[in-house]
């Protein structure tokens, strides 16, 4: 690093990738693979810290699906991804990563995930492509800014100023800001004229003030289903939906079915008038787990109430549940009267959990938000404002769901953008 009165250098590229994270990863190695003298320019200390930080160490770094499963998941984000997944599929990512000695497994889930479950595996497969390429990897060089001169891009670091033929910005979002991902690429792509949605957090926890859910901390239910609802209304309609695993935590609530449904409640200007309804027994419909209790207070009158649920939820949730539906949990099932059976039905089957907020980016997985898709060429990932500008990964308005497509996203419209800088 130069100090402030050193005489900074200047050195020419072919193209220069700012960020070095999954889409940065492979722009930097499909540019330099083709030949064009290549810099990647990474601010931390190392590359991919947010790699190293995914799927708790592991690395899901895809979904075990074809490239229409990715762009179905993206919902109406996912037809701008057509040409990278083209370029940069599932099987092609995860042959990549396996030609470089990292074997994958598949989980009952779909996720794709290194045998070892070690994320370090996966950069060290992605870091020994690029340095064959002949890449060349610049680390604790922060960007400061970015201008054009003349037909080139100028890159102001804190060390020099680089001038390229080709810029490609692949600097993440907001989401874990510890790793270096601070929006920093908004305000470049802004400058060149590019209209930037505003950042939120997606995939994020849920807070709410409930006592009985905190004292739930650490239980985890494998299949939940769940919906965020405006509070209030009388026919209201969800605003998003999903199935699956679900946390209890501290401060709320966790899990892949919560953090899929998170995005619609960072997006609406008052999440406190939202519900999280639960069914904590999704694979029955309510008039189905009614006339499930009915039998069983017929077959087992004597038996608490407690003793006829299902014994398919942890004990302390359904005590819970009976505390919410204002039922002893002593009371003998014959003494559970029809309004008291239409409580215990919703307190299982819709269960509301008045929302007060998320842990905002601090614990997202992912940005919402971005440049906008729009002002970017899909076909190449090339800016639409500026020539030889190149925008790809988390710093485009483009978030799915967990599960490995967000880091596929990611790698596939940088080696997309790395192809054609």
């Amino acid at each position: 690093m130069s100090s402030g009165d050193e005489i900074e250098a200047t050195t020419d590229w072919d193209v220069v990738v700012i960020g070095a994270g999954a889409a940065g990863l492979l722009a930097a190695t499909r540019s330099a693979e083709r030949g064009h003298r290549t810099l990647l320019v990474e601010k931390n200390r190392r590359p991919g810290v947010k790699i190293l930080m995914s799927g708790g160490t592991r690395c899901n770094l895809t979904q075990a699906c074809d490239a229409r499963g990715i762009v179905e998941a993206f919902g109406t984000q996912g037809k701008f991804l057509h040409s990278a997944l083209a370029a940069l599929g599932p099987r092609d990512l995860v042959a990549l990563v396996e030609a470089e000695g990292v074997l994958t497994k598949t989980e009952p889930t779909g996720k794709i995930f290194p045998l070892s479950d070690k994320a370090a595996d996966v950069l060290g497969a992605l870091l020994r492509r690029l340095e064959r390429s002949g890449c060349v990897l610049a680390v604790e060089e922060p960007v400061l800014s970015i201008g054009r001169f003349g037909d080139q891009f100028a890159i102001l670091t804190d060390a020099r100023t680089l001038t390229a033929q080709s810029l490609v910005i692949t600097t993440g979002g907001c989401s874990y800001p510890g790793s270096g991902t601070t929006g920093d690429g908004y305000a470049w792509a802004a400058s060149f004229g590019h209209t930037i949605i505003p950042a939120r957090p997606a995939l994020v926890p849920i807070e709410t003030n409930l006592g009985w859910v905190r004292d739930l901390k650490g239980i985890t239910i494998p299949d939940v289903g769940v919906s965020v609802e405006r509070r209030g209304q009388q026919r209201p309609q969800p605003l998003a939906s999903q199935r699956g695993s679900f946390l209890f935590t501290h401060f709320g609530l966790s899990g892949p079915a919560v953090l899929d449904v998170s995005r619609v409640i960072t997006g609406n200007p008052n999440p406190a008038e939202l519900d999280l309804v639960c069914d904590f027994l999704p694979g029955q419909t309510l008039t189905d787990f009614d006339e499930s209790l009915q039998a069983a207070v017929r077959q087992s009158g004597k038996q608490p109430v407690a003793a006829i649920l299902p014994d398919l939820l942890p004990r302390r949730l359904t005590d819970a549940l009976l505390a919410l539906a204002e039922i002893p949990g002593d009371l003998r099932a014959a003494e559970l009267g029809k309004a008291a059976r239409a409580r215990l039905v919703l307190a299982f089957k819709q269960c509301r959990i008045p929302v007060i907020g998320t842990l905002g980016f601090k614990k997202a997985e992912v940005t919402a938000g971005g440049i906008s898709l729009k002002e970017v060429d899909s076909r190449t990932m090339q800016s639409k404002l500026a020539p030889h500008l190149y925008l790809a990964g988390e710093v485009l308005d483009l978030d799915g769901p967990i599960g490995g497509y967000n880091f596929q996203a990611a790698f596939s419209t940088g080696w997309l953008a790395g192809g054609n800088a």
